[in-house]
C-alpha cells in the first residue's frame, strides 16, 4: 500500500502486548501483501493479469470482501469511486516520476481498460472476473482504511479496549486513551502539508479519513492536477480541496473521502448523508479558503487544547 503505519494501544500486561503487537503487524503484512499494486507477487497483481480472460479466478476471503465493498461503493457512488483506475493511477503515477505530462491520447486509452461494470462476482465461492482487456485494480482509495478496521478489529476480539490504528493518514480508533473521553485527532488545512485547525475531531469509535492534493499532484501549464483521478475525465481534479470523512468503519471512510473529493459540494454532502457519516470540505479559492460541512460534524469538534 506503500504507507507508514502506526498503532497505539493500551494493555496491562506488556507481555501480552508485544504479542499482541506481532498478530497486528503480521496482520497488516498479509492483507497488505494481498491488496498491493506494487507488489509484483500480490495476490491483487496476479488477478489482475487474468484481465480480458474470460475465466472466473478464486480469490481470498479478503480480498473478496474488498473488491464487493468496492462495487457496491462504485454503485452509490455513481461510478465517482472506482477501483478498476489502475491504468490510469499507473499513468499518471509515471507522469509524476518522470514530470512529464501524458498525451490526452494516452489518457483517452487508459480510460478505456477501465470500468467496474466490467467485473463479475461469483458470490457463492468467491471468484473474480475481470473481463476488460489491460484492467488493472487498484485499491489503494480503500485499502488503508480496511487494513486499519482489520487491526482494530483483531485487538478488540483480544480484549484491547483503547486502541488507534493509523494506516497512513486514514485512522480507526476504539474506546480513549486513560484519562480521557476519547482520541483527539487533528484537521489539514487545505495547501498546508504542517498546519491544522485549531479544533480537532474527539472520537471514541470509528474512523476518520482525509484526503487532499497537497503531497501528490502533477502541475502543467500552471495548474495542478491532484493524484485523485476522475473516472468521467481521466484527469486528476484540478479544484484544491481538503476533505475530511468520519465514518462508522475505516473502508467507508476512506473511499467516502475519495468520492467527495471528486464529486461537487452539494452531491458530497447527499452521499456522506446516506453513510450517517460526517463530512468536512476546505476549498481554497483565490488564496481564500471556504469550508463546507454536513449538520453533525459539530458533535465530534473539540477547541485545540
Amino acid at each position: 500500500m506503500g504507507s507508514l503505519f502506526n498503532l497505539v494501544f493500551y494493555a496491562n500486561d506488556s507481555t501480552k502486548a508485544n504479542a499482541l503487537a506481532d498478530g497486528a503487524f503480521a496482520l497488516i503484512d498479509s492483507l497488505n501483501h494481498s491488496f498491493s499494486d506494487y507488489d509484483t507477487s500480490s495476490e491483487l497483481t496476479q488477478l489482475n493479469r487474468t484481465a480480458g480472460m474470460d475465466s472466473f479466478v478464486h480469490v481470498s476471503p479478503p480480498l473478496y470482501t474488498i473488491i464487493k465493498q468496492s462495487l457496491a461503493a462504485s454503485k452509490q457512488s455513481r461510478g465517482v469511486f472506482d477501483i478498476t483506475m489502475g491504468p490510469l493511477s499507473w499513468l499518471w503515477r509515471q507522469s509524476r516520476r518522470g514530470r512529464s505530462f501524458p498525451a490526452d491520447s494516452l489518457v483517452q486509452q487508459a480510460k478505456k481498460e477501465t470500468g467496474f461494470q466490467k467485473i463479475q462476482l461469483n458470490t457463492s465461492n468467491h471468484q473474480v472476473k475481470l473481463f476488460q482487456k489491460a484492467m488493472q485494480l487498484d485499491l489503494g482509495g480503500i485499502a488503508k482504511g480496511f487494513v486499519a478496521q482489520a487491526v482494530v478489529d483483531f485487538l478488540s476480539a483480544n480484549s484491547v479496549a483503547a486502541i488507534l490504528a493509523d494506516a497512513g493518514g486514514d485512522i480507526v480508533c476504539r474506546g480513549a486513551p486513560p484519562e480521557k473521553e476519547g482520541w483527539s485527532i487533528g484537521i489539514n488545512i487545505p495547501e498546508q502539508a504542517n498546519k491544522l485547525l485549531n479544533k480537532t475531531i474527539e472520537l471514541q469509535a470509528g474512523a476518520v479519513a482525509t484526503s487532499g492534493n497537497v503531497y501528490q499532484f502533477t502541475e502543467h501549464n500552471g495548474k495542478k492536477y491532484s493524484h485523485i483521478i476522475d473516472p468521467k475525465t481521466g484527469y486528476g481534479v484540478t479544484f484544491q480541496r481538503n476533505v475530511t470523512i468520519i465514518a462508522r468503519d475505516g473502508a467507508t471512510a476512506d473511499w467516502l473521502a475519495t468520492a467527495c473529493s471528486i464529486l461537487p459540494i452539494r452531491r458530497a454532502k447527499k452521499l456522506v448523508r446516506h453513510y450517517n457519516a460526517a463530512l468536512l470540505v476546505g476549498v481554497l479559492r483565490n488564496n481564500k479558503i471556504r469550508f463546507y460541512k454536513t449538520a453533525n460534524l459539530n458533535r465530534y469538534l473539540r477547541p485545540v487544547e
